[in-house]
């Protein structure tokens, strides 16, 4: 099965540019980023549109939450007006606007932190993954920013809606915990991806048992480099984590880390899944190819069972078939007859022999 190509990656990085040279490399986005500022804290919950960014800078001096969730990473000018603003590296500048690099972790300005990682779904009929990166910059205690690829899914719903119908406990901590739940959210997906891969496999061996075919075979080399590539989207997670939670950060609380090292367990957990589904397709690969040996085996033996059988028909056929003058037997008028019925017999009997001794 060939890679089905669905979006268009436009420019490629060049490798020639200055470092910090900013340049959307990404899918094709055509409509214009979405802005959307949330704030909130115990007693309160209002979220807007925006048509820039000054609103969002103007509330840093407030003690309540702002969280600026911009959908389309692909404006490279929104984005080197916010880091120009808030004083972002254009290093983290040039990485959010290339949605091809790595998950990584940054601390700027100090006490800042800026996190990429990937939202990664998984497509059944199609055996592939959808990858869309995900950039979190916590600016102060209480102002974060999110940058996800322009999706006609928000992935961040879950949470606003939380925020929205409840005073738990994002409501009441600081926006460091609002980092955590965004990166919590994005893990428990993986867990979801996962399972859907588990059911494919699943799904695959159950027709490798009824009627092996090389589509399986195509798929199962599909999805085992999927699965290659989720785990290279994954596996930096767990240094990322690791760092927040040993990294002296003011931003960041002793709460949240403990929340932090959680995550952490799971992003193990999701590794060992992988690791798990990566030894099932060599594991399905084996039993493909048995199943296929099997058939190979049985179509042989067969064949070597109707052999076996007309082997000696055909050895009394060309016998007789010499038609030479002193051959008594062709003198007899049921010859033919006789000639006839000891074929059947010797038939008979081999294939009866075969049969009791389960050949067949």
């Amino acid at each position: 099965m060939a890679r089905k190509r669905t979006h268009k990656i436009t420019p490629k990085r060049n490798v020639f540019a200055s470092p910090g040279s900013l340049a959307y490399i990404g899918r094709e986005v055509e409509t214009s980023p979405r802005l959307q500022m949330i704030e909130y804290n115990e007693l309160f919950e209002k979220s807007n549109g925006l048509n820039d960014t000054d609103t969002f800078v103007g509330n840093s001096g407030k003690l309540h939450i702002n969280w600026l969730e911009i959908d389309g990473c692909h404006d490279v000018n929104l984005v080197a007006d916010i880091g120009s603003k808030l004083h972002i590296h254009p290093l983290i500048q040039e990485d959010i606007l290339n949605t091809l690099s790595k998950p990584r972790l940054e601390f700027f300005n100090k006490e800042s932190v800026f996190v990429s990682l990937k939202t990664i779904d998984f497509d059944a009929d199609l055996i592939e993954l959808k990858v869309e990166q995900i950039s979190l910059a916590l600016i102060t205690f209480n102002q974060l920013i999110s940058f996800q690829e322009q999706n006609e899914i928000d992935v961040f719903k879950p949470i606003i809606d939380r925020i929205r119908d409840s005073i738990g406990k994002t409501r009441k901590n600081q926006a460091d915990y609002l980092l955590y739940a965004l990166m919590d959210l994005i893990v428990d997906n993986y867990f979801l991806t996962l399972e859907k891969i588990t059911e494919k496999l699943e799904e695959i061996e159950d027709c490798i048992f009824a009627n092996p075919n090389n589509l399986h075979q195509t798929q199962l080399y599909t999805i085992k480099r999927q699965l290659s590539t989720f785990r290279k989207n994954v596996f930096p997670l767990r240094e990322i984590l690791l760092s927040l939670i040993n990294e002296s950060s003011d931003n960041i609380s002793l709460n949240t880390k403990i929340y932090l090292k959680d995550l952490q367990d799971h992003v193990i957990q999701i590794l060992e899944g992988i690791e798990s589904n990566r030894e099932t397709v060599d594991s399905l690969m084996n039993f493909y190819l048995s199943q296929l040996s099997n058939r190979m085996n049985s179509v042989m033996k067969t064949l070597t069972v109707f052999t076996a059988i007309f082997m000696p028909l055909s050895f009394i056929v060309g016998l007789y078939g010499m038609n030479f003058e002193n051959m008594p037997e062709l003198k007899n008028p049921n010859g033919y007859f006789y000639t006839l019925a000891g074929l059947f017999a010797i038939s008979v009997g081999l294939f009866g022999y075969f049969k009791w001794k389960r050949y067949v």
